[in-house]
Order: C-alpha cells, then sequence, then structure tokens
C-alpha cells in the first residue's frame, strides 16, 4: 500500500484536486436533530450503522424496519430497535467495547438524506423497548444514540445512481440465487437449494 504511486497523503494535497468547502457545507452540520431531521428519521424504513471493533476495524451494517421504528426520544435522542438477524452481532459487539456510532438514513423517492453521528449504548428490558414492538414481538436489545452531529446530505449521489429509478434494476436473474452464493463462499455441508430453502423461510417466518 505504502508503494502506491501517486498517492495522496495530505489534506493539503486533497485541497489542491477539489478546493475549499462552501460556506453552506461548513455550516450545515448541527448538534441535534431539529425539525426537518426528525421527519426524515421518522420517514425513513432503512438505515446504515457504522461501527468500530476493539481493534479499530471499521463495520457498516443495514437495518431495516417500517417509517417510524426508530423513534426520536428528544433531538438528541434515538432509539434503534434491534431484530433478528444472523447473531453474529457486529454492530453491538463492537458497541460494547467502543461507543462511537455514525447512521445513514435514506427516504424512497427522496434524494436528500440524513447523517448523523454520536455515541451509543445498547439497552435491554425497557419499558421503551415496548414501543417498538412489531407483530407482539419486543425487540430483546436496543441501541440509544445520544447525537453528537447531525446534517442534511445532497442528493447528488442519490441522482447520479438513479436508485430510485428503474434505469439500473436488474432481474434477481442476473446474479445466482443467495443460496447458490452463500454455498461457494462456505463450507456448511448443505445445497444451495437447501440454502435457499432455509432463507427463504426465514424472510416469510422469523423477520421479527
Amino acid at each position: 500500500m505504502n508503494n502506491t504511486p501517486n498517492r495522496v497523503t495530505t489534506e493539503e494535497q486533497l485541497r489542491s484536486f477539489y478546493g475549499d468547502p462552501s460556506s453552506l457545507s461548513q455550516q450545515k452540520f448541527m448538534d441535534a436533530l431539529d425539525e426537518h431531521c426528525q421527519r426524515i428519521v421518522g420517514l425513513s424504513p432503512f438505515v446504515c450503522i457504522a461501527t468500530i471493533s476493539e481493534d479499530g476495524s471499521l463495520d457498516i451494517s443495514p437495518r431495516g424496519d417500517p417509517p417510524g421504528s426508530i423513534q426520536v426520544l428528544d433531538p438528541s435522542l434515538l432509539l434503534i430497535p434491534d431484530r433478528r438477524g444472523n447473531n453474529r452481532l457486529d454492530t453491538l459487539s463492537n458497541l460494547t467495547v467502543n461507543p462511537e456510532i455514525a447512521l445513514f438514513f435514506v427516504v424512497p423517492g427522496i434524494l436528500e438524506s440524513l447523517r448523523v453521528r454520536g455515541r451509543a449504548q445498547i439497552i435491554h428490558d425497557d419499558p421503551r423497548l415496548e414501543r417498538c414492538a412489531i407483530n407482539g414481538t419486543v425487540p430483546p436489545t436496543g441501541v440509544l444514540v445520544t447525537i453528537h452531529k447531525a446534517c442534511l446530505q445532497c442528493g447528488k449521489a442519490l441522482k447520479r445512481s438513479a436508485l430510485w429509478e428503474d434505469n439500473y434494476r436488474v432481474d434477481r436473474s442476473d446474479l445466482p440465487s443467495f443460496g447458490t452464493m452463500l454455498g461457494d463462499q462456505t463450507d456448511t455441508g448443505k445445497t444451495a437449494e437447501e440454502l435457499d430453502c432455509s432463507i427463504n423461510e426465514a424472510y416469510d417466518k422469523r423477520l421479527y
């Protein structure tokens, strides 16, 4: 890596390529969620969560739920319910050793998005989690995020990617099934068909 030619190593070099940020960009970070940011959280069914492990490795993980599932407890405090997953617990394990967290919220059909940074703690057996129940199932834990910084993100990336359009939408047959890909990458002793059956059953019956 250190021998990479034309490697950029300083911010001064970067600025020579891009210039200085605008006044608007410099002012857009807030210390809490205003009404606009709170509205985005309330409308967002999908958030990406970035955390840091004990050895400094970064992880990013998706979370999805019906809009309104993430609770805005006050302008500086969010509650993210943790649903069933694969039980690796990458995000939660990281938060037990490093509370730093970053969130990225998107709203389907909207180009602009929301970035949040803060510190998190994991809660359980808390009455606030009962408000996050779906189909009668209360999440076993939740991530309580104290917000330090938040800002709106312009829609250039989503515009370029045409994420909400059909321009780049692919047919499911353009990729192998999830079970086929996992079977090629792991050694579970199960066939692709068996893996697909288990995955589809989880999608249908074990979301919550």
